[in-house]
């Protein structure tokens, strides 16, 4: 008789047979008595503690079943997080990610814990530049520079975020099925971080976030009387190159959908993107849809595309450039100061790159993680260099991994820019799966671009997004022989 060995614990018979055991229903009793004494005592928040305890354990039990959950929450909570902890103060939040990750690998490492785990579908070279890119940021713990810990710890997602993530995303995101779930998940959040930022617009800012503004963040946040709107994101300059982001991405997916309604829903995800990012006055976002939509016309490699395309952009630039259109908004006069060479705060940006270069001239490998730019006062509100402000994430780069850590960085991210463009003009023959890919690189060019006048790229929501996609865009050779009514068993 052939021996049934059962791959998954969680897929043991359950249900009423179960209950047929003494034992199980002596628990079921306890548990029910514990419940009932708990509300009894608390009355309504001991409902509320009820429902969230079943909901967290009904949570757990899934995603050590399909591990992939814990993929698609580190999405959603790569959204939320930030903006949570301007309400729940007092607990350490920044870490959630992190824990969501950890908990997805010893989710993945139990479901597999009889057979291994199969890591084939990881052994790219994405992968191996991350670790190299991880093994960089492990390595900055030993520069002579550094002073903190704690700062280190502070700006770990630099390098342990990616190390986590890319190779999730390349396990688990193998059919396109599963890809358009990672579509649908961002979508969503975009639209609420629309709707939040539209609030604030009309509305106002609620308690939480006038007290936020309090604390300081009003001296970049209103700026002549006018609200930056920043939704429930860390504040409007990310709000704004992400929502940039999504208007790039979703604009070119909806050319992806077959079906009308699904176009149409997703062009209108694109479009509110584009408001959003409006409405956050971000100047430096303006750079996501202009270099996004440029990069889509040159991958595409249809003349005529690529010539309305230019022109389209030429247009957009003289309406900003030469013309005082739309001037008496608030918006669009901010955005307008980023075509100015003679903007005072592109100046003051600039002086501030002299200062940091002469005294990284003898510091190749940085002040170390963590160290660079206002946000570093908390640890060492003393340093020079943090009371030198970075503004730019690759001016980040520089300062705390040196020029060393800052061209791997580049090295790294043109690789796969370069890599994945040429996969999309020569070598992926579905042309919905070419949309969904083209999209990604060319919001991914955007954000990279932005990224020079803002550090939007290394911050969350974009950053896993980002990250997300730079897996996403070199697994094409998977997601094109994938079929989207199969899922190899590897993946759940």
């Amino acid at each position: 008789m052939a021996e049934n060995f059962n791959i998954n614990p969680f897929n043991n018979y359950s249900g009423s047979e179960n209950l047929t055991k003494p034992v199980n229903m002596l628990l079921l009793f306890a548990v029910v008595v514990f419940f009932a004494i708990i509300i009894a005592k608390l009355k309504i928040i001991g409902i509320g503690l009820s429902l969230a305890i079943f909901g967290g354990l009904g949570y757990f039990y899934y995603l050590f079943k399909y591990p992939i959950i814990g993929f698609y929450t580190a999405i959603a909570l790569n959204f939320i997080l930030l903006g949570l902890g301007r309400y729940v103060k007092g607990l350490p939040l920044g870490f959630g990610i992190d824990g969501i990750l950890i908990l997805t690998y010893l989710a993945l490492i139990m479901n597999k814990f009889r057979t291994g785990i199969d890591w084939t579908p990881a052994k790219k070279d994405v992968t191996l530049l991350v670790a190299i890119w991880f093994g960089y940021s492990i390595f900055q713990l030993a520069n002579p520079e550094a002073r903190s810990i704690a700062a280190w710890v502070s700006g770990r997602g630099i390098g342990f975020y990616p190390f986590l993530f890319v190779p999730l995303t390349l396990y688990f995101i193998n059919t396109q099925k599963k890809l358009d779930y990672f579509f649908y998940i961002w979508a969503f959040f975009s639209i609420l971080g629309t709707l939040k930022g539209i609030m604030q617009m009309t509305m106002g800012v609620d308690f939480a976030e006038q007290e936020w503004l309090n604390e300081g963040s009003y001296k970049t946040h209103i700026l002549f009387g006018k609200l930056r709107v920043f939704s429930f994101f860390s504040d409007a300059g990310q709000f704004g190159a992400n929502q940039g982001f999504t208007g790039v991405v979703f604009l070119i997916y909806a050319m992806s959908q077959k079906k009308l309604l699904y176009k149409l829903f997703f062009i209108f995800v694109g479009l509110f993107g584009i408001y959003g990012m409006v409405i956050s006055g971000t100047r430096g976002a303006l750079a996501v849809p202009i270099v996004g939509f440029m990069a889509y016309f040159v991958l595409s490699k249809n003349i005529k595309v690529l010539s309305v395309g230019f022109a389209f952009l030429i247009v957009v630039f003289i309406f900003f450039k030469y013309t005082s259109i739309g001037q008496g908004n608030a918006q669009i006069r901010r955005m307008r100061t980023a075509f100015d060479p003679n903007d005072a705060s592109l100046q003051v940006r600039l002086d501030n790159q002299k200062i940091l270069k002469n005294y990284l001239a003898s510091r190749p490998f940085g002040g170390g993680i963590g160290h660079g730019g206002t946000k570093a006062q908390r640890y060492l509100p003393h340093a020079f260099l943090s009371n030198v402000a970075t503004d730019s994430w690759y001016v980040l780069i520089w300062v705390e991994q040196g020029i060393v850590g800052l061209l791997l960085h580049l090295a790294i991210l043109f690789y796969i820019m370069a890599k994945a463009s040429l996969i999309v003009m020569f070598k992926i023959k579905d042309p919905y799966l070419n949309y969904k890919i083209a999209a990604l690189i060319s919001g991914m060019a955007g954000i990279m671009v932005a990224s020079y006048g803002n550090a939007v790229l290394g911050q969350m929501p974009t950053a896993l997004l980002f990250y997300a996609s730079m897996a996403i865009i070199l697994n094409s050779d998977v997601l094109e022989k994938s079929s989207e009514n199969t899922e190899p068993k590897s993946a759940k």
